[in-house]
């Protein structure tokens, strides 16, 4: 799997931006995708160094327009802390 199959995008909350002041950055991810791959595709893409990686999968909500009846499709979190002497992600910065 190459880094950017595995690192889908950026997950921009309140929650998420008061945490980059630790150092933890958070993203959507491959499903199939382990701890250890998201930790080389962060560090691949974004230059830096990787403490610990927390996954969360989260299943789709069922939902309904009318007759018409499905789900919302199921995903993946991670939360990947940097080392204290890691520089920062400048994507999350501005």
């Amino acid at each position: 799997m190459v880094a950017h199959d595995i690192i889908r995008r950026p997950i921009i909350t309140e929650k998420s931006m008061d945490q980059t002041a630790d150092k933890k950055y958070t993203f959507e991810v491959a499903k199939n995708a382990n701890k250890i791959e998201i930790k080389k595709a962060v560090e691949e893409i974004f230059k830096v160094e990787v403490e610990k990686v927390t996954t969360i999968n989260y299943k789709g909500k069922p939902k309904r327009q009318g007759v018409f009846a499905g789900k919302r499709a199921d995903w993946k979190k991670a939360v990947v802390k940097l080392t204290p002497s890691s520089k920062t992600i400048e994507l999350f910065e501005s």
